[in-house]
């Protein structure tokens, strides 16, 4: 039966529920906001700011936002909201498929398998946009699952504007299919590795949602 996420911390402003890791972005875009509007009256310079300040706000918040989910029956689900951007055969067998997250998607990634993660590692790197060829090269972090497919190869990876990628857990950790794993800020893109053997069930061009959409075909 599809089970319900169980939060994981996270920030919060006025009762909308964050990404966790959001606050050091949006805390000083609603406090300019806020500050703008309450002088908008008394001052024109206010006034022109009180605009694009508040637009800014409601633009991060629903950047931010991370909604539960009911996780989907299967045995891979995406780890990522986004449109499937290519699907690669692999020289060892794998399968990649890529998941392009625009800015309007929800970016906190998860857990595509129930398992424990044996390696979450961090390269430094470019930040074209992760629609682009090039971005095979930008910034990510990889992560490793232990599952009972096997060892299941995530990667996270930055785009243009994106400039941080946040794990949330780290290596060792046991984790249930659909939990909230990290965050890539702004536009970017996740790639998860099916293993020899496995069908894709998705198509290039096909929406999916973290959690919810199932990758593999039985």
């Amino acid at each position: 039966m599809p089970h319900s996420q169980t939060s994981a911390p996270r920030d919060s402003l006025a009762g909308v529920r964050l990404a966790r890791g959001a606050s050091p972005w949006l805390l000083p875009t609603v406090a300019t906001a806020a500050l703008s509007l309450a002088r908008a009256r008394r001052s024109g310079v206010a006034k022109a700011v009180a605009v694009p300040a508040t637009a800014l706000a409601a633009g991060m918040l629903w950047f931010f936002r991370d909604p539960e989910r009911e996780i989907a029956q299967g045995r891979v689900i995406s780890p990522a909201d986004g449109v499937v951007q290519s699907i690669m055969p692999w020289k060892d067998g794998r399968t990649r498929v890529a998941i392009f997250m625009s800015p309007l998607n929800v970016h906190v990634n998860r857990a595509p398998l129930s398992g424990e993660v044996t390696s979450v590692e961090h390269i430094p790197g470019g930040f074209v946009p992760a629609f682009n060829k090039e971005s095979e090269n930008n910034e990510r972090v990889v992560w490793h699952f232990d599952t009972e497919l096997g060892d299941i190869e995530m990667i996270q990876i930055a785009g243009a504007v994106a400039r941080r990628i946040v794990p949330y857990i780290p290596q060792g950790t046991k984790v249930e299919q659909g939990d909230r794993i990290g965050l890539i800020r702004f536009g970017s893109r996740v790639d998860i590795y099916l293993p020899e053997g496995v069908e894709v069930a998705v198509e290039v061009g096909q929406k999916t949602v973290a959690g919810v959409t199932r990758i593999d075909r039985d």
